[in-house]
């Protein structure tokens, strides 16, 4: 049941009596751990160091449907049928064992993802606050009754669940951003099909584990581990017994995977790029935005979606928000995520390590200057380490200014007036998160307004929370994620009309 290659890892599985295993070799479909029916499997590595973690199935086409089948036969025989309250029990069941096991899923995660293990154990809480708040929302799916214009009608209004859910997760947030989705599905009555991200599928497997110990009846969910996203992807998209398909990704995917769910009609919500504007006035306490700009950017290295891209600096505070930028950033430790004194972790992949040199490298020949950091920081096993980078003078035809980074890098750009850092900031054609720093309560209101994204922080770096609706606009994607707001997308509205009903005699 052990991947051979795992054995310098099984001081995990020895640190808790709660998990059978950490890095499972099998994925989870219908209730069991199983290889792919071709027998095939492939390699997830440490981005630390580069060494091998072990191995997953590479599962195939039949594997979905096989899966797909399973969350179908569930969903109308099992999982649906309970009522609110029933799931609510199980849910919360699965709340409690996240949590109890919140340190050892954070060292997973942290395996192969490589942030550091105390900000991944801050997503296993976080990812857990959406499974805790669904929780009680399964009990709160409210319908009406409606008005009606004739004395022998009543009219009703009820919310089902709408089915099957496709998920597809990115590799920057593997536990919460499954979580994330699982809460509002699983609490609306959904069974759900997950391809999680080739690079991080242990942690998908890992809370699978403990999915079945809290009781969700065989099937409810189930899990693709594959090296064929687009294969996989597209036949989740266009199969008729998937009602929805939700994705987190970026916006060129976001695109065909909107295309491919035509073919059915499916409902979907899309996550997708952000380029995130951050706005710093003059009358910003510099420091407190300087705090929130280390927050929002350097978080996960920088791989996040909503984390500031474009760090717009008025003219009259520039230099000093500089200065006390480059100060902290110089102070991150970068490294291995398992070590405790690391504050930025590497990146993902080699992919992705060439792509954020190649940004550093287009601004600097391009006239911007490199503060601090720009180097490649190579670990001791080779691991994909950059550091902290602060690029000033950036102008907007440099692909820092243009293009979602997803790395270390922060690039400023300097402004004038109000208007110009608007026009700046909406000039791209996402929409995710913006960040506002002023101590003008009217301009705030003003800017804040004019803004065109799905979410807006003000005087604030970190702003997700299980309470408030998450998602964006324009080619950010649409649907809400969190929140009263975030059941919708797992539910049908069905109108449910009753007449010829006998009324009572009026002429007495």
């Amino acid at each position: 049941m052990y991947s051979s290659k795992v054995s310098s890892l099984t001081r995990l599985n020895q640190s808790t009596h709660l998990f059978r295993r950490s890095f499972f070799n099998q994925t989870y479909i219908n209730g069991q751990w199983v290889s792919s029916q071709s027998g095939e499997t492939f390699k997830v590595y440490n981005p630390s160091n580069g060494k091998e973690i072990g191995s997953v199935p590479n599962c195939n086409n039949q594997d979905a449907d096989k899966a797909i089948q399973a969350a179908y036969d569930t969903f109308h025989n099992k999982w649906s049928i309970k009522t609110g309250k029933e799931r609510s029990v199980i849910m919360r069941k699965f709340n409690d064992l996240i949590l109890k096991n919140k340190d050892h899923l954070a060292k997973i995660l942290t395996t192969e993802m490589g942030k550091p293990v105390k900000e991944a154990a801050g997503e296993i809480v976080y990812g857990a606050s959406y499974i805790e708040w669904f929780a009680e929302e399964a009990k709160r799916i409210h319908g009406d009754v409606l008005p009606s214009a004739t004395v022998n009608r009543r009219s009703f209004v009820i919310r089902q669940p709408v089915g099957v859910c496709g998920f597809i997760t990115p590799w920057n947030f593997p536990s919460s951003m499954i979580l994330r989705k699982a809460g509002p599905a699983l609490a609306a009555g959904c069974t759900i099909v997950i391809k999680p991200a080739e690079d991080t599928p242990y942690s998908c497997l890992a809370l699978c584990d403990l999915a079945k110990e809290a009781g969700f009846p065989d099937g409810t969910i189930n899990v693709l581990t594959s090296t064929r996203s687009a294969e996989i992807g597209k036949f989740l998209c266009e199969h008729p017994l998937i009602s929805k398909m939700s994705f987190t990704g970026s916006t060129e995917v976001g695109k065909k995977i909107m295309a491919m769910c035509a073919s059915t009609v499916k409902k979907i919500s899309l996550e997708l790029g952000g380029n995130a504007p951050f706005l710093v006035f003059n009358s910003a306490d510099v420091k407190q935005a300087v705090q929130g700009a280390m927050a929002s950017k350097f978080r996960a290295s920088g791989q996040t979606c909503v984390c500031a891209n474009r760090i717009l600096v008025q003219d009259g505070i520039y230099d000093e928000f500089i200065a006390e930028f480059t100060k902290k950033a110089k102070e991150q430790t970068v490294g291995d995520g398992l070590d405790e004194k690391t504050i930025l972790g590497p990146v993902i992949n080699q992919d992705q390590y060439e792509r954020i040199i190649d940004f550093v490298a287009d601004a600097r020949d391009k006239g911007a200057k490199i503060i601090t950091g720009g180097k490649e920081k190579k670990g001791k096993n080779s691991g994909f380490f950059i550091e902290p980078t602060i690029i000033a003078d950036v102008k907007l035809s440099m692909r820092v200014a243009q293009e979602e980074i997803f790395g270390p890098v922060a690039s400023i750009i300097k402004f004038k007036t109000e208007e110009e850092a608007i026009k700046i900031a909406n000039s791209v054609d996402v929409g995710l998160a913006a960040y506002l720093y002023s101590q003008d309560l009217s301009q705030v209101w003003r800017v804040a307004e004019r803004l065109q994204t799905g979410m807006v922080g003000i005087n604030e770096g970190l702003i997700s929370s299980v309470e408030a609706p998450f998602g964006g606009v324009k080619q950010s994607g649409f649907g809400r994620e969190g929140s009263k707001y975030g059941m919708e997308d797992y539910v049908n509205m069905k109108y449910i009309c009753m007449g010829n009903l006998k009324d009572v005699d009026r002429t007495s």
